[in-house]
């Protein structure tokens, strides 16, 4: 039996104490890496550098190690008591370091699974499979515990359907047009779809739009199997069994509680004030279930009609074909059990000597699928190292000049729940908040990658240049090493990333990426216009929300010295630091404006191409100011004096002009004009969302009319801008 997490309580906090103040006194040794002697929004950054290096000493890699097997000790559901165990144990992390911490709960709807059952037959009545298959491997430890809750879909309705079944490959909009031209219709008929190309939300969704009875979605070995490299037990990739749970809720019209868009599911909240499930447009309609491609090959394998284009094969060893011609029938029942449950987030706050209603908002959420080793709680223990060594800076008298937050979310997996409702709750405070950094699968392999709005790409840059790499040199220097090496084997195979689009990056820096949607910077970036950024480590990770991603899949596969736990916790630890201290908001509207403009002339060219009449005259006139007043602030930026209050709150100002109260055409709870998550992507970023997504519905009078928007939000970001350039 595995001991409570409470019971460990004292032992790890005593380790924690005394580690900081063992390690203070002496120098990072090997690990130094060397310290800028200019950083923008200093004024002056040595005394800043000398805070950093005391913070780099404290983060632990043994003790990550301790604290991700203490978090992954038991499966953790959001809502679970093994759930709230893990509240209970960062809380005391939190509180030992020196934060005024507090566990914050909600009453949210959501679903646990009460029976989940598929059952394919033939034409003539034979079955073919009965399922699901048990998750199993040899030799796995975890894989048996009760507590395992079975593979299943969050936010999926109950339903018992027959049908014929159809394969659509990865479910994208262009998948279902190429079924429509085989002549192949999905209505009332089972949709089996593999996983990867969207987000999973947007498989149902097009399916339910489609006239779809239900939906079935495999992990093909193709994308993170077998034809990855070896599956575990013997590699990192996902075996025979394993199954990818996931939450199917349309996240792009909106995340949190599905019964409470734009408030806070508080405890008190009157039945009033939520709108009724049934109601809610983040639901499906049509049931869907996970399964494995052990379940899904005798499926697959006995579909007939047309072949399937040579980019829909999968790798299990026969011919796809389309199906829907009545050689496989799937009779699929899905039970759940919903209710109003209660969830926690961990808030721990150091109060701001200065400026203590500047928020700086760190955060990652807690619970997971099961154990979730990767996703979340390696980004979790990442976290309570970078609080271990902001504790010992508390312990020699520090304070930062702007108030510090960090947050433990849950319920993320369900729908980025727990940040969404602590950042409605919120809202009218976090209109100052200054930034926003996430991480959440801290930590899946060697290879740094980061996202961000423009303002704070290079920020990020700047902080990774500090911190030093298990590979040796800095993370830097190594991430940039690891992009050039992409780039050139991106070359090689002329030209092309794997979606088939030409390699937009042409920029001698390390990328950062955009952020789109699917962890937690969602809220605070999208709905409120906080500067935000995402970090996290990668790597061959097959076993993404299997019961197969705990502790020993980690330690064979991931990180089995914590070093790169170690290196997380420092670099996601300096950027709370430097963004609590320094003298000048460290936002680049320069490299703003840059895309901006990039982004207006990619809308023009798309516009012409798929016939769609667009003026962008107005908008490209208001980028250009917008680029001017930038460069203007830059140099005001360059130079800060000590005392640039208002300056700082123009700053931060600027990128709240870019939000819309109306919000985007047919989900207003997103209101940046800038970037979104797509409506049939649901990951990845859309950027001027409103303008390309209707080019690529062909409705040029909206097209135009979401232009003007956004032209009206970049000239009220220039006037911001010229106010603070005066």
């Amino acid at each position: 039996m595995v001991r409570p997490l409470v019971d460990l309580l004292a032992r790890h906090r005593s380790i924690s104490l005394y580690c900081a103040a063992s390690l203070l006194p002496f120098a990072l040794a090997a690990q130094t890496a060397p310290t800028p002697q200019n950083v923008f929004g200093y004024k002056d950054f040595s005394a800043q550098a000398k805070i950093d290096q005391t913070f780099l000493a404290v983060p632990d890699a043994k003790l990550a190690g301790d604290e991700l097997k203490m978090l992954t000790a038991a499966p953790h559901i959001a809502g679970s008591k093994e759930d709230h165990d893990t509240a209970e144990y960062v809380a005391a992390k939190f509180k030992a370091a020196g934060l005024e911490t507090s566990i914050v709960p909600y009453k949210v709807w959501i679903n646990l699974p009460v029976e989940m059952k598929i059952v394919a037959t033939s034409a003539n009545g034979t079955q073919l499979m009965s399922g699901p298959t048990r998750e199993h491997v040899e030799g796995d430890p975890y894989q048996d515990d009760p507590r395992v809750v079975m593979p299943f879909n969050g936010s999926s309705p109950s339903g018992d359907v027959t049908g014929d079944v159809v394969y659509a490959n990865y479910g994208r909009p262009e998948d279902f047009q190429k079924l429509s031209q085989q002549g192949v219709n999905v209505s009332g008929k089972i949709v089996l779809v593999r996983y990867g190309g969207n987000f999973r939300g947007v498989k149902v969704y097009i399916a339910q739009q489609k006239g779809a009875a239900g939906v079935i979605i495999y992990s093909d070995p193709w994308d993170d199997g077998y034809y990855r490299g070896d599956k575990y037990p013997n590699g990192p990739y996902r075996p025979e069994t394993g199954v990818q749970r996931g939450a199917v809720q349309y996240l792009f019209k909106y995340p949190g509680d599905a019964t409470t868009p734009g408030i806070a599911s508080t405890l008190d909240l009157p039945m009033s004030k939520r709108t009724p499930p049934e109601q809610a447009a983040s639901q499906p309609t049509i049931p869907s279930i996970p399964i494995s491609y052990h379940d899904a090959a005798p499926i697959l394998e006995n579909l007939k009609g047309a072949q399937v284009p040579r980019e829909w094969q999968g790798a299990l060893p026969f011919t796809y074909h389309m199906g829907g011609d009545g050689a496989v029938k799937v009779h699929l029942v899905a039970k759940q059990d919903y209710q109003y449950r209660v969830i926690w987030d961990v808030i721990g706050r150091i109060k701001g000597t200065d400026f203590p209603d500047e928020w700086v908002v760190a955060g990652n959420h807690r619970d997971a699928w099961v154990y979730g080793a990767v996703d979340p709680n390696s980004g979790t223990a990442a976290m309570l190292e970078a609080v271990h060594g902001i504790g010992a800076l508390l312990q020699q008298g520090w304070k930062p000049k702007r108030t510090i937050v960090f947050g433990s979310w849950d319920a993320e997996e369900e729908g980025l729940i727990g940040s969404t409702e602590w950042a409605e709750d919120n809202a009218q405070p976090l209109e100052h908040a200054v930034a926003y950094f996430n991480t959440d699968v801290g930590v899946g392999g060697p290879s740094f990658e980061a996202s961000a709005v423009p303002s704070l790409k290079e920020f990020v840059r700047d902080v990774t240049k500090e911190v030093p790499s298990p590979k040796g040199g800095t993370v830097y220097q190594q991430w940039k090493k690891a992009q050039a090496d992409s780039d050139s084997q991106r070359h090689v195979n002329n030209g092309f990333n794997e979606h088939g689009r030409a390699n937009a990056h042409v920029n001698d820096d390390v990328m950062v990426g955009d952020l789109g949607s699917g962890s937690d910077y969602t809220p605070f970036i999208q709905h409120l216009g906080v500067p935000s950024t995402d970090i996290g480590s990668s790597g061959p990770y097959g076993v993404y929300h299997s019961v197969f991603d705990n502790y020993k899949w980690f330690v064979m596969n991931a990180d089995p010295t914590f070093v790169y736990e170690q290196q997380q916790a420092r670099v996601f630890g300096l950027e709370v630091l430097h963004m609590a201290d320094t003298d000048v908001l460290p936002y680049d509207y320069v490299n703003y404006g840059k895309e901006i403009s990039e982004y207006l002339e990619a809308a023009q060219k798309k516009a012409q191409t798929d016939g769609v009449t667009l003026d962008v005259n107005a908008a490209e006139t208001a980028a250009k100011r917008f680029a001017d007043a930038a460069a203007a602030v830059k140099q005001k930026q360059d130079r800060p004096e000590g005392n640039e209050v208002q300056l700082n709150n123009q700053l931060r100002a600027t990128e709240g002009d870019f939000l819309s109260a109306a919000g985007l055409p047919g989900r207003s709870w997103f209101k940046h004009t800038v970037y979104a998550p797509g409506e049939y992507t649901g990951y990845a970023a859309v950027v001027i969302p409103g303008v390309n997504e209707a080019i690529d519905a062909k409705n040029a009078a909206q097209a135009q009319s979401q232009l003007a928007t956004l032209t009206e939000a970049i000239n009220r970001a220039a006037e911001t801008l010229e106010k603070a350039a005066k």
